[in-house]
């Protein structure tokens, strides 16, 4: 029997106990583990025995947590997603796999660059596999620190002693508009050159969005911004129905393309950085550096 260590619950211990308190229910817990209501009753007990104090109280026929399971859950959390990432690599080895990746990535990122990347790393190393999820720029030490993702891809990495990161390209802001209110778009477009159009606004939307603030809006303090938004693809297809132009990172104006849309890099240029990032002290396994490597490939191979 595996014990963990400075507590006095096990590993099956750990295990009912998180279904119990996410389910609500010993039934609904066992049928989520496919073992007996007794089973799980049991072992439950034993857990509260072994720790001291009581995890659930019968309130209406409903097992409510006490104040003592709602803080022994945040760690549990973190220790169960550990162990279901090594099921994952275990099944993922039994089957003859190499690994398993779990990404993070920006919306932006994740319908172009991270997509491109994981098909050509899987044409190498079709055993190594992924789980892949999106996610916003303030959420990324969240994942990274409760073990949900190895890696997140991002335009900016938080500061925070126990974060790393490795830059794996750039890009730049662009304008993204309708073709056929600027059919004769030069190469580069500044704001003026769109002054009579609505500008739809990202300024609160993480790192780019702040970079369009400091270093677009700051130059051009009377351009008028009338529409706010927090997603870039809702500013895409804002701009689509003819909304107004908006100030994107050239990735999503890239999977934003349609007959209707064109874009432009911005005059003067705009670049910023693209990271791929990590726990310091959880550094990424081989088959994570290797599609690091990919994703640089990816980046400067077809997007400069």
């Amino acid at each position: 029997m595996v014990t963990v260590p400075g507590s006095s619950m096990n590993l099956r211990h750990i295990e009912v106990f998180h279904a119990v308190y996410q389910s609500g229910s010993v039934s609904a817990a066992s049928r989520a583990l496919n073992v007996s209501q007794p089973s799980v009753s049991k072992v439950l007990k034993h857990a509260e025995s072994r720790i001291g104090f009581r995890l659930f109280r019968l309130v209406k026929g409903r097992l409510v947590p006490t104040d003592e399971a709602h803080t022994l859950f945040r760690e549990v959390d973190d220790i169960y997603g550990r162990i279901e990432s090594l099921r994952q690599t275990t099944r993922n080895l039994r089957a003859g796999g190499d690994g398993h990746i779990r990404l993070a990535v920006l919306p932006s990122l994740g319908l172009g660059v991270a997509p491109a990347a994981v098909a050509r790393f899987r044409q190498q190393r079709p055993n190594v596999s992924f789980d892949i999820h999106t996610l916003h720029n303030d959420d990324i030490l969240k994942a990274l620190y409760e073990r949900n993702s190895d890696l997140a891809v991002a335009y900016d990495t938080p500061r925070h002693p126990r974060l790393a990161d490795v830059r794996i390209g750039s890009g730049e802001l662009v304008m993204l508009y309708r073709k056929d209110e600027m059919p004769d778009a030069p190469e580069r477009l500044s704001l003026d050159a769109a002054r009579d159009r609505d500008l739809i606004s990202l300024a609160g939307s993480g790192p780019v969005g702040a970079l369009f603030a400091s270093e677009v809006v700051q130059d051009d303090p009377g351009r008028s911004e009338r529409i706010f938004v927090q997603t870039y693809y809702v500013a895409a297809a804002l701009v689509r129905h003819g909304a107004g132009v908006a100030v994107v990172d050239e990735f999503t104006a890239r999977a934003s393309l349609s007959p209707e849309l064109d874009f432009r890099p911005l005059t003067p240029k705009v670049t910023f950085g693209v990271h791929c990032i990590y726990l310091e002290d959880r550094p990424p396994s081989r088959p994570a550096r290797d599609f690091i490597a990919v994703l640089q490939q990816t980046l400067a191979e077809r997007y400069t």
